[in-house]
């Protein structure tokens, strides 16, 4: 095919180096379960998770795994029974995690941070009947109002003291004894009742195709929709992504858990993945800057998952000196745009590699990264992962693939890929057509086969006619060095149907005026593209995750 003919379309290989040749590996597994059992016999000894100064052996989770598991098969969770993890990171998501899919039954990702609202409709969509959570009041309250709303019959009660080391997990239960719940009732069972008996769970078939995981999109457009995850999308995103460190060292690594595991992105890179390399498994509860410094610099994580503003923030932390951050050896950004400021900044900083990735829910979730050995291009979102093909087909002709360079939506197909959305028939037709899925972004592919994204369909501005994409004039503001955090999204107006507004986030101790901003953008900016408003503020709002979020800010300017 010549050159000018060359259609975007290309599939990942694996490194030569792939890990998949060792034992810590086995994409032939039938369900994510085996992972942990078999890296628990070959590294018994070895930290699995390390949570605020107490330490869990690979032995230690395996056996508490089994016992829970009888203990969810006891209180009536069969195999294809929905049970939702309500909890932030923490030893009980490990262990309930992996109970949950050895019997068979499906994991409900849910994020605690919910409105009742949110959670309602998530235990009713999936019908579980059974959630496990901590007895941390603020979220047993939203939890105990959904008894009479939803299918819900019973709650597993975790308690996070005993998560603790000993001293600590006492103090905890004596300072913070205002913001612990004590729930009564036969509703409510004790974590420790779950996993008090020493019978083990009886048998029960697992394949590839079973449902593991039920993970709940976002909702920016309607309501959360639940994506089928299998034993196999997610078998094979964990094994696509352990291939990619193709350096790592199975039993020698340590993972740093700072993202939430509810979210499909550390889900797989962090907690499978980890598991997967027999690696320690370093779990903070959320994200705070100076507790995560202070992490990295005691107990030395080699592996870090996280998305852009965690990065500026350490890059912008007038304290990061003060700490060696040098164990890091290999980072990976998702979630947005990665700015090449943040990357460079982080990786002078840490002596690390730090890539963009990317992937979404319906993806199980990476389909695509940066090589962490090798080249890594401006603006790019990576190669495919290996057995992940995609594809640039044309907006409004879907059936029609595009040329190298041209711009269109991203089509994904792969092993990781969902069946569908749970109980959404019209949304799965919509989203995957003629086994693509259709991911609702725009971008293009070189004739090196990496992925340039531009930006979400959804986001894209319709300004005079043109389209404007955000993350391009995103990318220009934050040239500025006054800029810390950019988000743009377009209002309407009624000469031009949408104009760019500019959301804006400045450095500490910086200053930057409206006009002097506009004039260092037109170097980089078309003046179509140059935002017609611009607001400066001292926050702007995130996701779970702490990705800057755009939904927050359409439904202010959509009300005023």
């Amino acid at each position: 095919m010549s050159e000018q003919v060359k259609k975007a379309s290309h599939t990942g290989t694996y490194p030569e180096a792939s890990l998949l040749r060792d034992d810590a590996v086995r994409p032939d597994n039938q369900s994510l379960y085996q992972n942990l059992e078999q890296v628990a016999a070959r590294f018994p000894d070895r930290t699995c998770v390390e949570f605020l100064g107490r330490s869990y052996s690979y032995a230690d989770i395996y056996e508490q795994v089994q016992l829970v598991a009888a203990g969810l098969q006891r209180q009536g969770v069969n195999k294809g029974d929905c049970v939702v993890l309500f909890l932030p990171n923490c030893p009980y998501f490990v262990v309930c995690y992996y109970a949950i899919l050895k019997i068979g039954a499906i994991v409900v990702n849910s994020n605690p941070l919910y409105a009742p609202e949110e959670l309602e409709h998530q235990l009713k969509d999936c019908g579980a009947k059974l959630l496990i959570t901590l007895d941390v009041k603020e979220l047993c309250e939203k939890v105990e109002k959904q008894f009479f709303e939803t299918p819900l019959e019973k709650v597993v009660i975790c308690r996070l003291a005993q998560a603790m080391p000993v001293i600590k997990g006492t103090l905890f239960s004596l300072l913070q004894f205002h913001k612990i719940s004590h729930p009564s009732g036969p509703e409510f069972i004790e974590f420790t009742d779950l996993s008090e008996s020493k019978e083990g769970a009886y048998a029960v078939d697992v394949s590839r195709k079973d449902t593991a995981v039920l993970q709940y999109t976002g909702g920016t457009t309607g309501k959360p929709k639940g994506a089928i995850l299998s034993h196999g999308n997610v078998l094979a995103n964990t094994t696509q992504v352990v291939a990619w460190f193709s350096d790592a060292v199975p039993g020698e690594e340590r993972i740093l858990g700072v993202l939430p595991m509810f979210h499909v992105f550390a889900m797989t890179t962090v907690l499978n993945m980890g598991i997967a390399l027999g690696a320690e498994i370093i779990l903070l509860p959320r994200f705070q800057l100076g507790q995560m410094l202070k992490t990295i610099d005691r107990l030395k994580p080699t592996i870090m998952m996280g998305v852009p503003t965690l990065y500026g923030a350490v890059n912008n932390s007038p304290v990061v000196g003060r700490y060696d951050l040098s164990s890091i050896k290999y980072c990976i950004s998702g979630g947005a745009p990665l700015p090449l400021d943040t990357k460079k900044q982080f990786e002078a900083i840490t002596g690390c590699v730090l890539v963009e990735g990317y992937g979404l829910s319906e993806a199980s979730p990476v389909c695509a990264c940066n090589p962490v050995g090798g080249k890594n291009k401006e603006g790019a979102i990576g190669l495919p992962l290996p057995e992940t093909h995609f594809e640039i087909r044309d907006i409004e002709a879907p059936h029609a693939l595009l040329d190298i360079g041209e711009k269109g939506e991203l089509c994904v197909t792969g092993p990781q890929v969902m069946s569908g959305y749970w109980h959404n028939e019209e949304a799965t037709g919509r989203a995957i057509r003629e086994g693509r899925l259709h991911t609702g972004d725009v971008g293009y592919m070189d004739d090196e086969g990496y992925v340039f994204l531009l930006d979400r369909l959804k986001d894209l501005i319709i300004c005079n006619g043109y389209n404007v994409y955000p993350r391009n004039i995103e990318e220009a503001i934050n040239r500025h060095p006054a800029v810390e955090e950019v988000t743009v999204i377009g209002v309407a107006e009624v000469e031009h149907g949408e104009i760019p507004k500019a959301f804006i986030k400045l450095r500490t101790d910086k200053k930057l005026a409206e006009d002097e901003l506009l004039e260092f953008l037109e170097e980089y900016l078309s003046p179509i593209e140059m935002p017609r408003e611009i607001e400066f503020r001292s926050e702007l709002p995130k996701t779970m995750i702490g990705k800057l979020s755009k939904k927050e800010l359409r439904e202010e300017t959509s009300s005023t």
